[in-house]
Order: structure tokens, then C-alpha cells, then sequence
């Protein structure tokens, strides 16, 4: 499982927000998302490029640090 580090992440709305961003990309499956420490973890089908994931979590307001 991949792991990530988002910040602006704040209630339960972001993590559904963040989950459906992450599980509309084509390979993505099994989101689970930790709000405490600002994280999300999935699995990938095949390695995918992290532009990919980073571009789909700032078009909904969220930044993935490192």
C-alpha cells in the first residue's frame, strides 16, 4: 500500500472528498484515509506517475506534500 501526505485536510467532508478523488483514477483501489495524521494510503494496480495523483488531489483544494 502507498502512502501520502496531504495537508488541508480537517473533517470528515475532506476525507470523502479526498477518497473519491483517489478512487476515480484508473488503477487506484482500496483508499483509506487517516485524518489525523493527514494521510491517505491505497493501492495501485500498476506503479503510476505521482503527477497523476498529486494533479487530482489539488483539483479539489488539497496539496500532497513531499
Amino acid at each position: 500500500m502507498k502512502t501520502i501526505k496531504i495537508s488541508g485536510m480537517r473533517c470528515e467532508h475532506c476525507t470523502a472528498s479526498v477518497t473519491k478523488a483517489l478512487s476515480e483514477i484508473d488503477g487506484i483501489s482500496e483508499v483509506q484515509i487517516d485524518l489525523e495524521k493527514g494521510e491517505a494510503s491505497y493501492e495501485e494496480d500498476s506503479p503510476l506517475a505521482p503527477e497523476i495523483i498529486k494533479n487530482a488531489i489539488s483539483k479539489i483544494g488539497f496539496e500532497v506534500i513531499g
